[in-house]
């Protein structure tokens, strides 16, 4: 999956040949590396810093081949986020997340969603979902450094979840001798936050230790009358405690070995009597020997274990009724040629089990292996060609695939870069979607379908950039094409799985037919010497209506991506003294609305026999935050905002309505502590 991070520390610095700006820059060691990402924080633009998910080998992301969106150290310090579906929200259009019918939460990007936008922390895949979604929870910010996003298909690079695109977030590394931050933030409805990260940095030895820990209580909704559609009315809080550690050992310039261990909990109380409470046990082992300045290999074991339990308070019991767990060992190497061309090869093997009360059998296990190669070509002072090709085998259904991606870069003005791709995306049926069989509250029985076939699609893009003067504009479109769509069908009866109950209603997963999105995104961004700095991006969406194999158009799983949206966020920074700095930041984003075809309910059928449904209108939304960070010395921020500025309630909370009663003061602050003995 990558070995995103640790690419960045080892990788050397090659000399230029011809123009310096097509030759990747390469790293001989942590502190240079440190060095360089030191440099590009202070950049307004942010072209010199070093990404590494779109080719697996570090480049600055001016000269990235892959369009590549990075949301660096400073916009997460920003933000206040709490977790990624926080920071994706305000950094993001285009990206939109909705509550399922138990108020889980469902990613939109682009179009795609659910399995089909792969996850990876440090590069490394997560185990576990929640309605089709990884638990967001679990990705807290105060443990990451930055994130780097591709959108579209990057199945060839990371398999089988890639089809709409990537997530890495990438964690922190301590950059002093020692760091001890410690951090907190309050707002109503008992929101708590609280943070610790104690880094230690020494010659052969680094080690970071991170701690979050989040609580907010339940809350009610008001909903106007004659609802259309599903509304919540109740808000589920949650309680979270989520600890990480990372170890990396140097002995020699060569050689680095790292250990990773993690814990997470989250527990929610949708019944008082039983609360839901959610698991996750992360860790792994990954070396790197640099055999010449040319040649480095990375082995990486890598386990993840997921569960979901239900307390019964009254017995004491604590029963687990879900469990995903992975293993995987991946190899990769990596060879520099002289004229700064990378050749990359690499495999994997993982191993895949799932316990599921919901599951036929309630047990079913899986391996999967691959192999992939890239090939990173420096054609000229101007062009960069990069291709790659990946073979999956899984071994349920035998089922294997091949898939190639093609990148390139042209660069006609040291100003401009244009880049262009094709990448073909592929997602494997998951054991659930094949061998799933729930009884949903009564409402239907979702089966699963051991015929379902891999999903499979084609992913066109193309953008230019132009940057000069702390000015930056970035146009990009794409065009995708799924075949073999994976979801869930309509509704129907079949008096012959079930003869005593002939009118239950059945849903099961199946292949759709061709499914397409396409749109563009838009952004610009300035920062001028007085200290105030903008971005405003725009991001259009067409998502089409699914059809099954018969061409009849089916309900979208969920709510399908709003057409239009529009992220802004402006800042104002200035030092008045030696020991204090103000930040005023204001940013927001608004959404267009959107229709979607539903069920009036699920029993109600029309004159074709069929269950009868109604276009839904969600209407168009904007929220806003105002924020006031300052820096008191050399130690301390104290963090006010106002979240939902404008006090934006929504007529009905429907399920991709945000989930707001109103504007919120949050009240945040941090220490370095290490800083006050500097």
């Amino acid at each position: 999956m990558g070995g995103a991070l640790f690419l960045l520390m080892n990788c050397l610095p090659t000399e230029a040949v011809g123009n310096s700006e097509s030759v990747p820059r390469r790293f001989t060691s942590q502190a240079a590396a440190d060095s360089a990402y030191s440099d590009w924080e202070h950049d307004a633009v942010g072209l010199e810093a070093v990404v590494v998910t779109g080719t697996r080998t570090p480049k600055t992301l001016k000269d990235v081949p892959i369009q590549t969106r990075l949301i660096s150290p400073e916009d997460i310090r920003k933000s206040d986020a709490t977790n990624v579906q926080d920071l994706l929200e305000q950094e993001l259009p285009g990206v939109e997340f909705s509550k399922s019918y138990n108020q889980q939460t469902h990613l939109n990007f682009s179009g795609f969603g659910g399995q089909s936008v792969l996850f990876l922390v440090d590069g490394e895949r997560m185990a576990g979902e929640t309605m089709d979604d990884v638990d967001f929870a679990r990705l807290n910010m105060n443990s990451v450094e930055r994130i780097e996003i591709i959108k579209g298909a990057a199945s060839a690079l990371y398999g089988s979840n890639a089809t709409g695109g990537v997530i890495n977030l990438i964690t922190k590394q301590p950059k002093q001798k020692w760091t001890l931050n410690l951090n907190g933030r309050g707002s109503k409805h008992n929101e708590r936050r609280y943070g610790l990260n104690f880094g230690l940095n020494g010659t052969h030895v680094r080690n970071m230790l991170s701690f979050t820990g989040t609580n907010i209580d339940n809350y009610s909704f008001h909903n106007g009358p004659d609802q259309k559609a599903v509304v919540i009315s109740n808000f589920y809080g949650d309680e979270t405690w989520h600890v990480d550690d990372k170890l990396t050992w140097s002995p020699t310039s060569r050689l680095q070995i790292t250990a990773k261990a993690g814990y997470f909990f989250r527990q929610q109380v949708r019944t008082v009597t039983v609360p839901e409470r959610f698991r996750d046990f992360t860790g792994g082992l990954r070396g790197i020997y640099k055999f010449s300045d040319s040649d480095q290999l990375e082995v990486v074991y890598h386990f993840d274990q997921y569960d979901k339990s239900d307390y019964q308070k009254l017995s004491g019991l604590d029963v687990r009724d879900y469990s995903n767990v992975l293993n995987s060992v991946r190899a990769l190497y990596n060879h520099t040629f002289g004229q700064g061309d990378i050749l990359t090869v690499g495999a994997d093997c993982q191993h895949d089990y799932l316990f599921n009360k919901n599951l036929q059998g309630e047990e079913r296990e899986q391996d999967s292996f691959d192999a992939f190669a890239q090939y990173d070509w420096n054609i000229s002072d101007q062009w960069e060609l990069v291709s790659a090709i990946r073979y999956d085998y899984f071994s349920d259904g035998s089922e294997s695939r091949v898939t190639p991606k093609l990148s390139a870069r042209y660069k006609p003005l040291a100003d401009m870069c244009f880049r262009f791709g094709y990448g073909m995306g592929f997602r494997a049926p998951s054991l659930k979607e094949k061998y799933y069989n729930f009884d949903m509250a009564g409402i239907w029985i979702i089966q699963g379908n051991a015929g379902l076939v891999p999903e499979v699609s084609h992913n066109f893009n193309a953008s230019v950039e132009y940057s000069r003067w702390q000015y930056n504009f970035t146009l990009s479109g794409y065009y995708n094409q799924v075949k073999d769509r994976l979801a869930t069908g309509s509704p129907f009866v079949d008096s012959s799985i079930d003869p005593e109950h002939p009118d239950q209603l059945y849903l099961s997963y199946i292949n759709l037919k061709d499914y397409r999105t396409y749109g563009f995104d838009v952004s610009a961004g300035k920062h001028w010497s007085n200290g105030i700095s903008a971005r405003v991006s725009y991001a259009y969406v067409h998502e089409e209506l699914p059809t099954d194999a018969n061409g009849e158009s089916i309900n979208n799983q969920y709510v399908p991506a709003r057409s239009h949206s529009l992220s802004v966020r402006t800042d104002w920074e200035h030092r008045f003294t030696k020991h204090y700095a103000l930040t005023l930041g204001i940013n927001g984003r608004a959404l267009s609305g959107v229709d979607n075809l539903e069920f009036v309910d699920y029993r109600t059928k029309g004159d074709d026999g069929k269950l009868l449904r109604n276009e839904i209108h969600y209407d168009p939304y904007s929220v806003w935050k105002l924020s006031c960070m300052q820096q008191i010395g050399k130690a301390v921020r104290i963090t006010l905002a106002l979240d939902n500025l404008f006090n934006y309630k929504p007529d009905y909370y429907y399920l991709n309505a945000p989930l707001t009663d109103g504007i919120r003061l949050q009240v945040g602050a941090s220490i370095d502590v290490d800083a006050l003995f500097r």
